[in-house]
């Protein structure tokens, strides 16, 4: 086999979109764009979510950001919103029974309104109305007959216990305390000096008639007071009576009207019945020409607490801010007299109760990091209503009395958006998840390149346009964008869906066209932008390039080397992602370790890429320990390496430093290799291909190209190859190669110019490895055999031997302390 074989042409490195299979000029031209793009699968999953009314279909949308998952929920949500009826109102009133429970009352869509202003307008004839029936002589004379007889029997027992005071030689005499019995002397009342100078008889006399004439007193005051009470019964009674004559037509008119709901017809009597206790307060009233809320007692009113007066579908509420308040509602408070006091008018509802009957949108993290939301949420969805409380009364030492407003059933469709992980996570960790979250729609993050994709993914463009207000892009433009795309899913055979980031490449490119004065975006505003795009955010790579040129960051592009391959890696700067290459050297030696990871054993090394170095072992132990243990040491590290190492495709790099210590045979350093490789020496296909090739060509140029320079990828990653042009230009004039192989004795020819071969051939690789490894079995036997054999001399009559102790060496005398540094 020759490296020819191996080596790739130029037609493997890209695809490329023929703008003329198209057909059409530019995006104005295409359709009205339907639906989402290259997400089949997750729209599918979306639509069974919103149709499927049971318990517990709600839905978790998973996938990469800049997939389109926030435009696909929303504009789904509302077209299926449009299908359905507007939800109920629901209102909050004052509970008359029990103060501190507010009344939630559900009415028809868009009648929470009106039913308020029904209220304040009864309210109001209530006041006009009271104090006018109460002004009437009709009230007064029903009064006058309702307490006449009352009053004159009142009037009777006083004046008889007038007159048998009298008889007595008393008078009745009214006191602030009271009425008190006052003895008379020739008809006028006695004065205490007086009553002090009659007889000790007398007084005794006149004491004793006053206790007789006080019992009498007592009794005629008893019936006077049980007529006192009977006169306010018979005034509180005419006073109801005429209160209720005042409005119960209004009541009995608006009960009519709200006749086809029971508990707005159960609240209607509450409050008349309390109005008409309370008509005194009526009464001191003054009627106004105009109405304010003001005017109208807080009980009575209505707080419109949700309504579909203005909705002519389901609500589609987007919370992007899911606090506990925002997403629960709230209890409000207003300072009164150094304190705080909170009434039904108070209640304010929460993204729950505005999307009740319909959808709401939600970032997943969003919800898990703001404190106490995930736990209602599930507990609101577990036990389908939502619950008013103010959290802080949980963590008050002391309770405070507050209201507790009525729960409201809930009907609702949540939609969470997050990513596969935190799915994965929730599903895994929360019991409760699963159950309230059973459809799941993923969002993939390509589609196939397929001629309806295409078409799909031109009319995408076409609508962002219109929808943004730029300029219609031609078929060069889309054809850039296609490549583009390509590129982003690192696959010849698919195109990207992370269409934000298309999307904003569109962005610029209209902004470079407007700069141009073009009426359109071409090809070259695409490839301008993107070129713009690149060195904004190339800051770090370009510092990379920089050490590497100035020698800084040792790389060999030219020459050979023995035990040193040059390896790729991807650098990763979140909106950045370029390649860079490493040395990888390899130290052996005979001895029992096998092969020691430098970057393990200083704790710098991931999981997957101490999995890959014990693969190594495993290869090794097949290809050469068949029959002879091995008997080697070697060490393997990644150079000017100061961060943790991850994944598995240097595991072939490391595997030719490798053999290459073993055989002593020198390895091309102007060939970068990446690949993994499994313990039969296949080749494993690898990520970030592209960005690996091109890193590697740009250090080439940086130390000098000499055309002999290349890259050997894994065979199965051709698909991936997406190269910028300027690479493609030096693979066609001859200046860089790229190989692609299967598997690693595919790769050593490429890199030694020497036959890998077989281990019984000793002019090849594998023969000068199986070698080498004889050599250091016998190197090792060989130290065992010269080792002097140890003499224990046995006493007589001694036990069984010990072997004697060493020579204690004489202690050296301690290192004195450095002496003190002065302070600077």
């Amino acid at each position: 086999m020759s490296s020819e074989e191996f080596e790739l042409t130029p037609e493997h490195l890209r695809v490329t979109c023929d703008p003329e299979s198209l057909r059409f000029e530019t995006t104005a031209e295409l359709p009205k764009l339907e639906g989402i793009i290259g997400q089949e699968r997750a729209m599918t999953a979306l639509s069974f979510g919103m149709e499927m009314d049971a318990k517990g279909y709600n839905i978790f949308i998973a996938g990469p950001t800049g997939t389109g998952r926030n435009y696909a929920a929303v504009t789904r949500c509302r077209a299926a919103a449009t299908k359905r009826s507007p939800p109920e109102d629901w209102t909050y009133t004052y509970n008359f029974r029990h103060p501190q429970r507010p009344r939630a009352l559900r009415l028809a869509p868009g009648r929470g309104p009106e039913f308020a202003r029904d209220i304040e307008e009864l309210v109001a004839t209530c006041q006009q109305e009271i104090p006018r029936a109460f002004e009437s002589e009709t009230y007064e004379d029903r009064k006058e007959k309702a307490t006449g007889d009352v009053q004159a029997e009142r009037s009777r027992i006083l004046q008889e216990l007038d007159e048998i005071a009298r008889s007595e030689g008393f008078m009745i005499q009214a006191t602030p305390m009271g009425l008190v019995t006052v003895p008379l002397l020739e008809n006028r009342p006695m004065s205490r000096e007086q009553f002090e100078e009659l007889s000790e008889q007398k007084r005794t006399e006149i004491n004793q008639k006053m206790d007789e004439l006080r019992g009498k007193m007592q009794d005629s005051l008893g019936r006077a007071r049980q007529l006192e009470k009977e006169a306010r019964q018979r005034i509180q009674y005419l006073d109801r009576e005429i209160a209720m004559a005042a409005v119960g037509d209004q009541f009995d008119q608006i009960q009519q009207k709200y006749a086809e709901y029971p508990d707005i017809v159960e609240h209607l009597k509450e409050m008349a019945e309390d109005i008409v206790a309370h008509q005194a307060e009526f009464r001191s009233t003054e009627p106004s020409d105009g109405r304010a809320e003001s005017d109208i007692p807080t009980r009575y009113r209505v707080n419109v607490f949700v309504t579909s007066e203005e909705c002519d579908g389901a609500p589609v509420i987007e919370e992007n801010s899911p606090t506990y308040y925002n997403l629960f509602g709230r209890l409000e408070y207003r300072p009164v007299a150094g304190g705080a006091l909170t009434d039904h008018m108070l209640i304010k509802p929460g993204a729950m109760h505005r999307a009740n009957g319909g959808y709401l949108i939600m970032q997943m993290m969003n919800v898990l990091t703001a404190p106490f939301t995930w736990d209602a949420l599930k507990r609101s969805l577990r036990s389908q209503e939502v619950t008013i409380e103010n959290i802080g009364e949980q963590w008050t030492p002391v309770p405070a009395a507050t209201l507790r407003p009525e729960p409201i059933p809930l009907d609702i469709k949540v939609i969470l958006i997050g990513s596969p992980l935190l799915y994965f996570l929730l599903y895994s960790y929360d019991e409760e998840f699963g159950k309230l979250f059973r459809v799941k729609a993923e969002f993939d993050i390509d589609m196939p390149l397929e001629k309806e994709c295409c078409q799909d993914f031109a009319q995408f463009i076409g609508a962002h346009c219109r929808k943004n207000d730029l300029r219609p892009c031609d078929n060069t433009a889309v054809a850039s964008l296609m490549n583009y795309a390509m590129r982003l899913a690192e696959d010849q055979r698919k195109l990207s869906t992370r269409t934000t980031t298309v999307s904003e490449v569109v962005d610029e490119a209209n902004f470079l066209a407007e700069e141009d004065g073009a009426e359109v975006i071409s090809e070259a505003h695409i490839e301008a932008a993107l070129g713009r795009r690149e060195y904004r955010v190339k800051r770090i790579e370009a510092r990379v390039n920089e050490m590497i040129e100035r020698g800084d960051l040792v790389v060999d592009v030219a020459g050979e080397r023995i035990a040193q391959v040059n390896g790729l890696a991807v650098l990763d700067t979140g909106d950045h992602a370029f390649g860079r290459p490493s040395r990888i050297t390899a130290r052996v030696s005979p001895g029992r370790a096998g092969i020691v990871d430098i970057e393990r054993e200083s704790r710098l090394s991931g999981q997957i890429h101490q999995k890959a170095v014990m693969i190594l072992s495993g290869y090794l132990m097949g290809k050469y320990g068949a029959e002879t243990p091995l008997s080697v040491s070697a060490t393997i590290a990644f150079e000017q390496s100061y961060g943790p190492v991850e994944g598995d495709s240097a595991s072939c790099a490391e595997l030719y430093a490798i053999l290459s210590g073993l055989a002593q045979v020198p390895v091309r350093q102007g060939i970068a290799v990446t690949g993994s490789v499994d313990q039969h020496g296949n080749i494993q296909v690898i990520g970030g291909a592209n960005f690996k090739i091109e890193g590697f060509f740009t250090a080439c140029k940086l130390k000098g190209i000499t055309g002999e320079q290349g890259v050997i990828i894994p065979r199965q990653n051709i698909k991936n190859l997406m190269l910028k042009r300027e690479v493609i230009d030096a693979v066609e004039q001859g200046k860089f190669h790229i190989w692609a192989v299967s598997n690693v004795d595919e790769g050593i020819e490429v890199l030694t110019g020497v036959p890998a071969g077989s281990p019984e051939d000793p002019d090849s690789i594998h023969g000068k490895v199986r070698a080498r490894l004889e050599e250091f079995a016998d190197a090792l036997r060989g130290a065992r055999d010269e080792r002097p054999p140890t003499i224990i001399e046995v006493p007589p009559g001694a036990g069984a031997p010990r072997p004697p102790h060493p020579p204690t060496p004489p202690r050296e005398p301690p290192t004195p302390p450095p002496p003190p540094v002065p302070p600077t």
